[in-house]
């Protein structure tokens, strides 16, 4: 069937097919995807760390989702260029087709992927601020000729580049018209509000509002958000915790105080790494976008090509959205309060977190567990399990660079910071990373290769 897109189905773009999966047409007879840098993909994922930051409502699982789809974009956009590789139309939960490159067009990639990231990026970030609007047509403009041997004059011809844009928003456009029924639509503002009145469950154990904001819940319903692979939000379960107690013998109140001791005793290294690892809402690009950052900078160190960055960003951008889900899910599901909840009810009054405010919402699991374990499973995938590596994610705030003998030894640090923080209590942490481990090893199972 071909898509309805407004009004790019006019004239040429109309002539694009649409890939069911898993059988498609051959690439077009032009150079591959791999024939070409990775540099139009590091540009756009760096102006979207950028975005996030500096957009309101782009807390950490609205940034995972708009991650996601721009990952999503990146692959979809050149895996026709990829031979031996295959759209996820099929794969994905409620996307069954999406447009697919006649055999006998010659498209330029970088083109396409240019295109179709300018397109996505609009969409994702509708209420950037106007100066940052400007940079994205700034930065569509611009690569061609920063990446003038990507972009050779000489092989692509005027015809090429339009055809080549024409099917790169069209592709955009497919998958936004996908993204609007996921549940998580607009979660920067409307979503968001509309979710404002959520009453949560009262009783022992049960999570309240805390101290000092006492703010409401923060998108309650995001763990019915569609998610991109998982089968359901509750695929992979996370174990639950011990069973609530206030008795000073019970391993609920040992795992209270042990926040309460560790982070009142935390030493100069444990208060940095929790900083490290706060990733807060326009201060930083999210958990998500550190990983986001980590990942990009290591496919500029490795001088991939656009094809590998495509199933890098596709691969790890869906399960740290996929995580934020699942773990969202479970938040709620669970609904245990917060150490500062129980340390003031039971163990010291007066006692509060001093490095950060805890955050919106339930305390089990730790997001930045379930989040940080997923993103280390893919790019162990990637990069190698015992690939050592440097985090240079916030050196333009003094706090860097940190090297890693590990992506796994990065995600078990930033899991524990939680508590340093005295924000989680060892039991989310543990069972976030069972939790994110499990989300990396379902979407690894995804086909991209023929």
């Amino acid at each position: 069937m071909k898509f309805r897109l407004f009004s790019l189905c006019l004239a040429a773009a109309c002539a694009w097919t649409s890939a069911p999966a898993p059988a498609q047409p051959a690439a077009p007879a032009a150079r591959p995807a791999s024939a070409f840098s990775a540099g139009v993909a590091n540009e756009w994922f760096s102006l979207a760390l950028l975005l996030t930051q500096q957009t309101p409502g782009f807390s950490p699982p609205v940034a995972s989702r708009a991650f996601a789809y721009l990952g999503l974009t990146l692959y979809e956009s050149v895996v026709p260029g990829m031979p031996q590789h295959q759209s996820l139309a099929g794969q994905l939960n409620e996307l069954q087709s999406l447009p697919w490159a006649q055999p006998d067009e010659v498209l330029h990639w970088p083109t396409v992927a240019n295109a179709s990231m300018a397109t996505m990026t609009r969409m994702m970030f509708p209420t950037a601020s106007a100066e940052n609007k400007a940079r994205i047509d700034l930065l569509e403009r611009s690569l061609p000729l920063k990446y003038s041997q990507d972009f050779d004059p000489n092989t692509v011809t005027p015809e090429i580049t339009n055809r080549s844009e024409t099917f790169g928003k069209l592709m955009a456009m497919a998958l936004m018209t996908w993204a609007r029924t996921d549940g998580g639509h607009e979660a920067w503002g409307p979503l968001r509000r509309s979710q404002q009145n959520y009453v949560p469950p009262s009783g022992e154990g049960q999570w309240v509002a805390t101290p000092p904001a006492f703010a409401p819940t923060l998108l309650p319903r995001w763990g019915d958000v569609r998610p991109f692979v998982l089968k359901t939000s509750s695929t992979c379960a996370a174990p639950l915790p011990p069973p609530y107690s206030e008795s000073p013998g019970s391993a609920f109140y040992k795992e209270a105080n042990e926040v309460y001791q560790v982070s009142n005793k935390a030493t100069q290294e444990q208060r940095q790494v929790s900083l490290y690892w706060a990733d807060d809402p326009l201060k930083t690009p999210t958990p998500a976008g550190h990983w986001v950052f980590i990942a990009n900078d290591l496919l500029k160190l490795q001088k991939a090509d656009l094809a590998q960055a495509a199933q890098t960003m596709v691969r790890l951008n869906m399960a740290m959205a996929d995580a934020f889900i699942a773990g969202w899910k479970t938040k709620y599901t669970v609904n245990l309060l917060r150490p500062v909840t129980y340390v003031q009810l039971v163990i010291d009054s007066n006692w509060v977190p001093t490095l950060m405010h805890t955050p919106p919402f339930p305390e089990y699991p730790s997001g930045h567990s379930v989040q940080s374990s997923a993103a280390a499973g893919v790019l162990e995938q990637v990069f190698g399990a015992n690939k050592p590596f440097t985090d240079n994610t916030h050196n333009d705030r003094g706090w860097g660079p940190r090297t890693f003998a590990s992506f796994k030894v990065a995600a078990d640090e930033a899991a524990i910071s939680r508590m340093y923080a005295g924000i989680h209590f060892r039991s989310g942490i543990e069972g976030g990373k069972v939790q994110g481990r499990c989300v990396a090893q379902q979407v690894l199972a995804l086909k991209l290769a023929r």
